[in-house]
């Protein structure tokens, strides 16, 4: 992991950032793996990735390394260990809490999934049929959901509007504008800007969703670069 981090940074200056995981119970347990007590796992993961890091392979300017971190325990390891979080599928409510646990000096880059579409029913349709598992009450999210407010209710039956609306920036260019400029006054130092294109998007995308998502992000980039974090 270091040596491949350090390979990218020395290439790219400045511009590489290592997002370090724990992944999810369902895919670590596909490839034969062990879910059980992910912080200390990562923990010791950074632990033996500090100590078997050759001095030949340090990078000219060091790279930046953050967790992706939801849960209180994470995101203090992450303040303690690392340059910072990146919190995949919150709400503004987890940036704020994010923020206070990481305190004012760590990076704090926070996902947000967006729709360019105006039509509420037509979006949410699309973010139901992206994030449906998120009904699973094991899954992270929804432990990390629930901790936010969002219990069983918000996720029974395809996920409440409420839950939907807050994960998920639909609308006009305007309107997912003001949603990165509410994480960023939560604390965000950048938000990282996902499109959700059709209705597979995040488990069998197509090579036309790449298009789309990157013409969206073209719609987007004028109303976004005014925001001072996207």
């Amino acid at each position: 992991m270091h040596a491949g981090a350090a390979t990218l940074a020395e290439a790219y200056p400045g511009r590489f950032v290592l997002g370090v995981g724990v992944s999810h119970r369902g895919l670590v347990e596909l490839v034969g793996g062990d879910y059980r007590r992910p912080v200390d796992h990562m923990r010791g993961y950074l632990d033996d990735m500090d100590a078997a890091r050759p001095r030949s392979l340090e990078p000219p300017q060091p790279f930046v390394r953050v967790l992706a971190a939801l849960g209180p325990k994470m995101l203090d390891l992450a303040r303690d260990r690392t340059d910072g979080a990146l919190p995949f599928l919150v709400p503004v409510e987890h940036t704020e809490r994010a923020r206070q646990a990481l305190g004012p000096d760590r990076l704090l880059v926070t996902h947000q999934a967006v729709v360019l579409e105006r039509d509420p029913a037509a979006a949410r349709a699309i973010v139901r049929a992206n994030f449906g598992s998120l009904g699973d009450p094991s899954s992270v999210y929804a432990r990390n959901l629930a901790r936010l407010g969002y219990g069983p209710d918000h996720l029974a039956d395809g996920l409440s509007d409420r839950l939907v609306d807050a994960l998920v920036a639909r609308g006009d260019e305007a309107a997912i504008a003001r949603r990165v400029r509410h994480h960023i006054d939560a604390g965000a130092d950048h938000v990282l800007i996902h499109p959700l294109t059709s209705e597979n998007v995040l488990t069998r995308p197509t090579p036309e969703d790449a298009l789309v998502a990157a013409q969206t992000l073209e719609h987007l980039a004028p109303a976004l670069i005014n925001t001072g974090g996207a």
